[in-house]
C-alpha cells in the first residue's frame, strides 16, 4: 500500500477535527491512520494554534477536545524551543499564549482543566520571563478577581491550578534567571495566596465546627484551600533565599502553626459525624503542612530553625511520633501468637498519623544533618547569613537536642520503632520470598516508610550523640541478651539497633563472647516466633563480621549459617533461609576471610544456597543467593574447584529463566569469570559452555550487546588468561574477530579490549598478526591514537609495542618491515609525528614568554610515542627510518630535517622519563641509530653521551662490578604457587616475554661500546672521528663519561 503523502491532506479546522476523531476512535485501522496524519502534521506552520482551536471549542466531544490538548502540550515539549528544529512560527506562539489563561480558568471539566494546566506551566517554562513578562502578573491578578462576590465560582480552582503547575515548573529551574524570576514575584504571589488560603480555611473551619447549611461552598472552599497550600508550600522553598527573612512568612508560619493542632483534632477524632471525604481532605492539608515543615528543614535548614516556634513544632512532632509508636509494634506476646493472626497489611495508603510521624522522622534527622553535616557550596557568604547559620546551629545543639531527649528518642526508636508490627508478621507468612525482598531493599527507601527512617535517624543519634547513646543501649543489651529471656520481638529491636551501632559500640562489646554464649544457643532454641529471632542474628553477624569478628569465632559464625539455611529444621522457614543465604555474602566478603577456615562447611554451605536458588520464585532472591556464591566462588579461590560443575549446572536453567532480566545474565557472567579464574587451567573443560555466552554477548548487532558487553569480556579476559600453552581452541581462536569492531565502540571498554588483545598475542601470535585482522586493528588503533587520555593512550601504545615484539618474534627484521610499512599506510606513524603529535611537542618546546603555548602531546604520552618508536628503531633502524621518511614534516622533507627536530625533542624529553626500563630502551635504540654513520647523528653526540653516562651510573648505582647492568636477567623469575593457588598460564607467558626483553637481555654497558667502536671504524678511526665529532663535546661532558669504564 502506498502511503497519500501529507499535502494531499491540507490543514484546515475541518480536516484536523476529522483526523482527530479518526485518532480517538476504538478501531485500530482509524487510530492508525489518524496518528499518522498528525505525525505528519506536527511540523507544519498553524498545526498547533488549530489544535488549540479545537480544545477551545466546547461543542465538540471532550474525546477529540482531549486528544488535542494532549498532542499540543506534548507538541510543545519538541517544538516551542525557538532553537528546535522546525520551531513553532512566532505568530502561532503568540496566538497560543494570548489564550491560555482564558481556557483555563473558563474549563468546567477536570481532566481537561488539568492538561490545560501541564500546557500552560511548560511555556511559561520556556517564555517567562523574557516573551511572555505578564505571565504571573496576569495569573495574580485573575486570583485577585476571582475573589470577589459575583466571580464565578469556576474561576479560582481553575486559577490555583494553573498556577500549581507553573510553580512546579518553575521551580525545578535550575538557571540562576529562571531562579531570580520567580523569586521577583514570590512576594506578590505568597500575599494574595496566603489571603485566599486563611479565607477558605476559615470558611469550612467554621462550618465544620459551627454547622451551616451551604455544605457545598464548605466543599468547594476545602478543596480550593488544599489547592493554594499546595501553591503555597513549593513557593515558600523555591521563591525565597532566606525565608526567616520575611515578615509575611513569618506570620503565615505562626498561623500554620498554630492551625496544626486544629486540624489534627478533627482528622483523628473517631467519633466524628464529619464525612470520610471531607475527613480525608483534612488529613490532605495537613500532609501538605508537613511537606512544607520537612522541605524547609532540609532546603533552608537554619532559615527553618528561625523562623517562629519552630524548635516547638519540631518536639510537638516528637510527641506525635512518640505516641504513634506506642500502637506501632506488635504487643501480642510470642508464646502465644501465631505469626500473622491479626494486624491489617492491606491498606493501599498510609493512615495519616505514620505519615505525619515520618515526616517528624525525617525532620528530626534534617536538623542533626544541620548541626553534624552542614551542606557545602561554593557560594559566597555574607556575614548575615554566616551568623544566621551559626544561632541556628547553637539553637538547635543547645535547646532541641537535649541530653534528656536525645536519650528519650534513642529509647523510643529502640523500643517502639524497632519491633516488628502485626501486619509485619503476617505478610511474613503470607507472602515470605515478597517480603523478605521489600525488608531487604528498605534500607534504601528510609524516605517512604517509617521502620528505615528511624533506622536512620538512630545511626544519627549513636554516631553524633555516641556517649548518651551508648550506655542505655548497652543497659538494655546487658538485660535482654540472655539465652534465658524469650521476648523475641524486644531481643529483635535489641538487635537491629546492635547491628546497626557495630562500628560505634564494638569497644565495649565482647561480640565473641556474645557470639558463643548467646547466639549460638540462640539459633537452637525451638521455640515458636524464634525464626524472628534467627532472621535478624543473620543480618547482625554480617553486620559486625567486618568490625568485630575474632579468626576464632569465625568457625562459629559459618556454623551459624549452616544451621540457618538447613531447610530441615522447621524454625527456619524460607524468610530465614532467603536471608542468611544472602547476608552471608558479607561473611565471604570480609576483608580478613581465609578460605582454609571456611572449606570445613564450603560443602554443605553452597549446596543449600544452591538448593535455595532453585527453591525461590523471584528472579530478584535468585539473582542475590547467586552473587552470594559468586563471592563465594571469588574468596576461595582454587579451593573451588570440586563445586565448580555443581556450580556450573545450576547456571544454564538460571540464563533461561531470567528472559530479559540482564541483571542475572550479568551476574552469571560473573561467576563464570570467577570461576574460570579461581580453576585456572583447569577451566579448560567450561570452555564449550562459555564460550557461545560471549560471543552472543560481544558479536555486533547482538540485542544483548549494551547489557551485556563489559561482563562478557571480563569472561572472556579470564578465559584467555587462563587457558594453557598451545590448547587454545579454534573457537577461542575465532572469537578475535570481534574485537575490532569492539575497538572502534570507543574508550567505554577500551581497556579490556587492550587487555584481551595483549592476552591474544601472548597465546596466539599468528592470530593477531594474521595479515587480514593485522591491517583492520592498525586502521582503528590509529584511528583512536591523538583522542585519548593519558592512561587510555598508555595502554594503546604499549599494546603496539607488544604488537613489534610479536612480530619481531615470529618474522624477524622482515616481519617488522612489512608491519611498520602496514603502520605507516595506516597512518600511524603520521598521527604519531604531526603537529598534533611529537612535532606539536617540538613546536611548542621551541617557544617561550606571552606567545608560548602548552603541546598537545606531552608528559608520560609523549613517553609512550616515543617508546614505541624505540622498539621499531632497536628491531632495526634502518626500518625506523623509513617509517620517518614517509611522513611529510611541514618544513622539510629529508630525513636530515626530519630527524634532527625529532632527534631534538627525543634528547630534550629523556629527562622526564621516570620509568628506568624505558629510559634504558630509549638509550639502547638512540645508540643504534649511531650504526650507520649519519652526521645527523654523529652531530648528537654530545646529548647521547650525556644519556650514556646518566644510564650507566643509574644501572651499576650501589654494584662493585661496573660492568653489570642490574636490569639485565641472569635468570628470569620462575612464577610459583600462592596462597591464591597455582600461578595463571597467563603469568608463565608474561613472564617469557619480559625474559626476552632487551631491557632485560641486553648490557647496556657492552652495547654502547660495541656500537660506539662501530661508529669510529665508520667515520675512519679514531683520529678522524676525534676531530670531526668528539671535538665537539664539551670537555667536562667526556670527563664523566671516562668514569662510566666504557672506554
Amino acid at each position: 500500500m502506498i502511503e497519500a503523502p501529507a499535502e494531499v491532506n491540507p490543514l484546515t479546522d475541518r480536516i484536523l477535527y476529522n483526523v482527530l476523531v479518526s485518532a480517538s476512535s476504538s478501531d485500530p485501522n482509524q487510530i492508525q491512520t489518524g496518528t499518522k496524519q498528525l505525525q505528519q502534521w506536527e511540523t507544519q506552520k498553524g498545526y498547533y494554534s488549530l489544535l488549540q482551536a479545537v480544545f477551545l471549542d466546547k461543542s465538540l466531544p471532550l474525546e477529540v477536545r482531549y486528544l488535542a490538548i494532549i498532542q499540543l502540550k506534548n507538541g510543545i515539549d519538541k517544538y516551542w524551543r525557538k532553537t528546535a528544529t522546525n520551531a513553532v512560527d512566532k505568530e502561532d506562539r503568540i496566538q497560543i499564549r494570548s489564550r491560555l489563561l482564558e481556557a483555563g480558568v473558563n474549563e468546567a471539566d477536570t481532566r481537561l482543566a488539568l492538561q490545560n494546566a501541564l500546557l500552560t506551566a511548560k511555556i511559561v517554562r520556556f517564555e517567562y520571563p523574557n516573551d511572555w513578562p505578564d505571565a504571573i502578573t496576569n495569573l495574580v491578578d485573575i486570583l485577585r478577581s476571582s475573589v470577589s462576590p459575583n466571580a464565578n465560582r469556576l474561576h479560582l480552582p481553575r486559577a490555583l491550578l494553573m498556577l500549581l503547575h507553573v510553580i512546579k515548573e518553575l521551580a525545578t529551574g535550575r538557571l540562576q534567571r529562571t531562579r531570580t524570576s520567580l523569586q521577583a514575584v514570590t512576594p506578590e504571589i505568597f500575599h494574595v495566596l496566603g489571603r485566599i488560603y486563611f479565607d477558605r480555611v476559615q470558611q469550612w473551619l467554621a462550618f465544620l465546627q459551627g454547622g451551616g447549611d451551604d455544605e457545598g461552598r464548605a466543599f468547594e472552599s476545602i478543596q480550593e484551600s488544599l489547592l493554594a497550600i499546595k501553591v503555597i508550600r513549593r513557593l515558600l522553598i523555591a521563591g525565597y533565599e532566606f525565608p526567616n527573612r520575611d515578615k509575611d512568612v513569618h506570620e503565615f508560619w505562626r498561623l500554620v502553626r498554630n492551625q496544626f493542632g486544629d486540624l489534627l483534632s478533627i482528622a483523628s477524632n473517631e467519633q466524628s459525624t464529619i464525612s470520610p471525604e471531607v475527613i480525608r481532605l483534612v488529613q490532605k492539608h495537613l500532609v501538605q503542612l508537613a511537606k512544607l515543615h520537612l522541605n524547609m528543614a532540609k532546603t533552608h535548614p537554619a532559615a527553618f530553625v528561625l523562623l517562629p516556634d519552630s524548635l516547638d513544632l519540631v518536639r510537638a512532632y516528637w510527641g506525635l511520633i512518640s505516641k504513634f509508636g506506642e500502637t506501632f509494634g506488635s504487643k501480642s506476646p510470642i508464646a502465644s501468637a501465631k505469626i500473622g493472626n491479626d494486624g491489617d497489611a492491606d491498606e493501599d495508603e498510609k493512615p495519616l498519623m505514620e505519615q505525619l510521624a515520618l515526616k517528624g522522622l525525617l525532620i528530626i534527622r534534617a536538623c542533626v544533618k544541620m548541626v553534624f553535616h552542614p551542606a557545602q557550596t561554593f557560594k559566597y557568604r555574607h556575614e548575615q547569613e554566616k551568623e544566621e547559620r551559626k544561632q541556628a546551629i547553637e539553637a538547635v545543639k543547645t535547646q532541641l537536642f537535649t541530653d534528656s531527649l536525645v536519650r528519650e528518642m534513642t529509647d523510643v526508636v529502640v523500643t517502639r520503632f524497632f519491633v516488628f508490627r502485626a501486619s509485619d508478621l503476617r505478610e511474613w507468612e503470607e507472602e515470605p520470598e515478597e517480603w523478605e525482598r521489600m525488608q531487604d531493599g528498605e534500607g534504601e527507601t528510609f524516605e517512604f516508610s517509617v521502620r528505615p527512617c528511624a533506622e536512620k535517624l538512630f545511626l544519627d543519634l549513636a554516631i553524633n550523640y555516641k556517649m548518651l547513646v551508648v550506655e542505655p543501649l548497652l543497659n538494655i543489651f546487658n538485660i535482654v541478651a540472655t539465652p534465658a529471656n524469650e521476648d523475641v520481638l524486644l531481643k529483635d529491636s535489641v538487635y537491629t539497633a546492635l547491628g546497626l551501632a557495630a562500628a560505634v559500640i564494638h569497644s565495649q562489646i565482647d561480640f565473641d563472647g556474645f557470639i558463643s554464649a548467646t547466639l549460638v544457643p540462640e539459633v537452637q532454641k525451638q521455640v515458636p516466633g524464634y525464626n524472628i529471632l534467627r532472621r535478624r542474628i543473620a543480618i547482625v553477624l554480617g553486620q559486625w563480621i567486618s568490625v568485630k569478628v575474632s579468626d576464632q569465632s569465625k568457625p562459629l559464625v559459618y556454623q551459624i549459617f549452616q544451621h540457618l539455611l538447613n531447610k530441615d529444621d522447621p524454625l527456619n522457614d524460607q524468610v530465614v533461609r532467603v536471608t542468611a543465604g544472602r547476608h552471608f555474602k558479607h561473611i565471604a566478603d570480609d576483608w580478613e576471610f581465609k578460605a582454609e577456615n571456611f572449606m570445613p562447611y564450603a560443602s554443605d554451605t553452597l549446596s543449600q544456597l544452591m538448593a535455595l536458588i532453585e527453591e525461590v520464585d523471584l528472579s530478584e532472591t535468585k539473582l542475590a543467593l547467586l552473587n552470594t556464591i559468586s563471592v563465594i566462588v571469588e574468596r576461595l579461590e582454587h579451593n573451588i574447584t570440586p563445586y565448580a560443575e555443581r556450580i556450573v549446572s545450576l547456571l544454564p536453567p538460571l540464563w533461561e529463566q531470567s528472559g530479559e532480566e540482564h541483571l542475572m545474565k550479568q551476574s552469571i557472567l560473573t561467576i563464570l569469570a570467577r570461576l574460570i579464574n579461581a580453576m585456572k587451567a583447569e577451566s579448560r573443560p567450561y570452555h564449550p559452555l562459555v564460550l557461545p555466552i560471549i560471543k552472543g554477548a560481544v558479536e555486533p548487532g547482538s540485542e544483548t550487546q549494551v547489557y551485556l558487553l563489559d561482563d562478557a569480556l571480563d569472561l572472556w579476559h579470564a578465559v584467555l588468561v587462563q587457558t594453557p600453552d598451545n590448547s587454545a581452541s579454534a573457537d577461542l581462536l575465532s572469537l578475535s574477530n570481534y574485537l575490532i569492531p569492539i575497538f572502534a565502540l570507543g574508550t567505554e571498554t577500551l581497556r579490556r579490549t587492550i587487555e584481551i588483545t595483549e592476552s591474544y598475542l601472548l597465546l596466539s601470535p599468528s592470530t593477531i598478526l594474521a595479515p587480514d585482522f593485522r591491517r583492520e586493528f592498525l586502521r582503528v588503533v590509529t584511528d583512536l591514537m591523538g583522542n585519548l587520555k593519558a592512561e587510555a593512550s598508555g595502554y594503546l601504545t604499549n599494546l603496539i609495542e607488544m604488537v613489534v615484539r610479536a612480530t619481531e618474534g615470529l618474522g624477524g627484521e622482515d616481519g617488522v618491515r612489512v608491519l611498520v610499512g602496514e603502520m605507516a599506510l595506516a597512518g600511524f606513524f603520521l598521527r604519531l609525528l604531526n603537529e598534533d603529535g611529537l612535532r606539536g611537542s617540538w613546536i611548542a618546546h621551541q617557544t617561550t614568554g606571552p606567545k608560548s603555548f602548552d603541546a598537545l602531546v606531552d608528559g608520560v604520552v609523549e613517553t609512550d610515542y616515543f617508546s614505541v618508536l624505540a622498539r621499531v628503531g632497536f628491531a632495526s633502524p634502518s626500518i625506523l627510518l623509513e617509517a620517518v621518511a614517509q611522513v611529510n614534516a611541514a618544513e622539510s622533507d629529508t630525513i636530515e630535517g626530519e630527524m634532527k627536530w625529532l632527534l631534538e625533542e627525543w634528547f630534550s624529553h629523556f629527562e622526564n622519563i621516570g620509568d628506568p626500563g624505558r629510559r634504558k630502551l630509549m638509550a639502547l635504540a638512540l645508540t643504534r641509530l649511531l650504526e650507520g654513520g649519519a652526521p645527523w647523528m654523529l652531530g648528537k653526540l654530545h646529548d647521547l653521551i650525556i644519556i650514556w653516562t646518566d644510564m650507566v651510573m643509574e644501572l651499576t648505582e650501589g654494584v662493585e662490578d661496573k660492568s653489570i647492568d642490574s636490569l639485565v636477567w641472569t635468570s628470569p623469575p620462575i612464577p610459583e604457587d600462592s596462597v591464591f593457588g597455582p600461578p595463571a598460564p597467563e603469568d608463565g607467558r608474561r613472564t617469557q616475554l619480559s625474559a626476552t626483553d632487551p631491557i632485560h637481555t641486553v648490557n647496556l654497558i657492552t652495547f654502547v661500546r660495541e656500537r660506539l667502536q662501530q661508529a669510529v671504524a665508520i667515520c675512519g678511526g679514531e683520529k678522524v672521528f676525534q676531530e670531526e665529532w668528539l671535538a665537539n663535546v664539551d670537555q667536562d661532558v667526556i670527563k664523566a663519561f671516562g668514569h662510566t669504564g666504557i672506554v
